[in-house]
């Protein structure tokens, strides 16, 4: 893996720019850990009992993208792409069965949706609300490098026992 396979983040500029571009430096990161691996590695799973494999993490990470910028921040009414099992559970991590193509797309189109409401808005101030609770845009990217960021390090661990590869 290469790191040329992400766009580098603003290093020097407005804070907007600068909140989009580390988001997009991790999403890419998250590519960069998938990349070249079978349907069988990307199912892989952490060790037991956890259900955590890089399709996993993408899987959740479309259900995260969907949940924060279209239906917190634009108001839209999205469902999730993953829905509840009869147990109740979120089903995002359940990939034995999962069709790997459809998940990477469903999650590149997200992404996609997630930059044009990020586009759309104002500024950073614009809100959107979960229930009665307001977010600002800002916190919401800020929020989103997190929870990749934390993801990432898990990819990072789940790459290296899948084929030994290491790195940023």
């Amino acid at each position: 893996m290469i790191d040329e396979q992400r766009t580098r983040p603003v290093l020097a500029g407005d804070e907007r720019a600068t909140l989009t571009s580390v988001l997009q430096w991790q999403r890419d990161t998250l590519m960069m850990k998938c990349a070249g691996l079978s349907e069988e590695q990307l199912r892989l799973k952490a060790v037991a009992p956890s259900g955590l494999s890089l399709l996993g993490l993408v899987r959740h990470l479309a259900e995260v993208e969907r949940g924060w910028f279209r239906n917190v921040l634009a108001g839209e009414d999205v469902r999730g792409y993953f829905p509840k099992n009869e147990a109740g559970e979120w089903t995002e991590f359940h990939v034995e069965d999962a069709d790997v193509a459809r998940s990477f797309r469903i999650w590149e189109e997200t992404c996609e949706r997630s930059r044009a409401i990020v586009d759309a808005a104002e500024s950073l101030d614009v809100t959107g609300h979960f229930g009665d609770q307001p977010y600002s845009l800002h916190y919401i990217l800020t929020h989103m490098i997190e929870e990749y960021a934390r993801h990432n390090g898990h990819a990072d661990l789940l790459r290296e026992v899948i084929d030994g590869t290491t790195g940023e």
